[in-house]
């Protein structure tokens, strides 16, 4: 194990059920590198630190009082000046496909939970099934409006259904996002997707950009599927590894 509870020369600043996050630990533990974890989550002086270095958002990797976001795992390459190299992303329209049927899955396993396991936080994170569905079709959401002109911004991460929602209400939402966004792919693939857009982290490929929307998406609805398992739920169709075969995602569903 690489982590470290003494004060190690790189730091992970992280929160559990994150998928930025967890990816970030696999890779430097996949690397050999050493690092200090920091759940800024549960451990409020780990948040302290945090905002000291003046981030707010997470995975942040760093070193003294030099810092780097993680969301894409080439800004961690870059900033430890590693030599290793990642895989290509899968061509647009592959990305495409998975985050159609991601999408269609979302919606068939919100509308799973009862709804008192609907509104229960799980493990050591305080997000609801009814939050992380409809983080997953807001993901996607925001993944179009970064095509569309408006900025990626880290606090639309946090946004969260209404309180009175149901898993229905949370699944015919959904669609409309789906819909929505079939319908603008529908229009943007002849145009390509060699451009880029601004985002939270700095301006990126848009092709960068759609890539972390599907494996962001992927890797919570492996969370929506471990969540409904844990209560004792056969997800209704369950994604396969096959089917998010090419995305990287982590090793693990959720970071204990």
């Amino acid at each position: 194990m690489t982590e470290t509870p003494t004060a190690a020369r790189i730091k992970v600043f992280w929160q559990p059920g994150c998928s930025s996050c967890l990816r970030t630990k696999e890779f430097l533990t996949e690397q050999g590198i050493e690092y200090e974890s920091l759940d800024v989550h549960n451990d409020p002086a780990a948040r302290a630190q945090l905002i000291e270095l003046g981030a707010r958002s997470v995975p942040v990797v760093s070193i003294g009082k030099r810092y780097t976001f993680c969301q894409s795992i080439h800004d961690v390459i870059k900033f430890l000046d590693l030599k290793t190299r990642v895989m290509e992303p899968l061509p647009p329209v592959q990305l495409m496909s998975k985050l159609d049927l991601l999408m269609n899955a979302n919606a068939r396993y919100v509308r799973q939970f009862t709804p008192e396991q609907l509104k229960t936080p799980f493990r050591n994170r305080n997000r609801t099934p009814a939050g992380l569905a409809f983080h997953i079709f807001r993901v996607a959401e925001m993944g179009m409006e970064a095509a569309q002109g408006i900025a990626l911004r880290f606090e639309s991460f946090d946004e969260l259904p209404p309180a009175d929602w149901s898993g229905e209400d949370i699944a015919r939402w959904g669609e409309d996002v789906h819909a929505r966004f079939l319908a603008w792919w529908d229009t943007q693939k002849d145009l390509g997707t060699d451009f880029t857009v601004q985002t939270y982290y700095g301006v990126r490929p848009f092709h960068e950009v759609l890539e972390r929307t599907a494996w962001h998406a992927a890797q919570h609805t492996r969370q929506v599927m471990l969540i409904l398992e844990s209560n004792g739920i056969k997800p209704d169709e369950p994604v396969t590894a096959a089917d998010l075969e090419g995305l990287p995602i982590p090793h693990e569903v959720w970071d204990r």
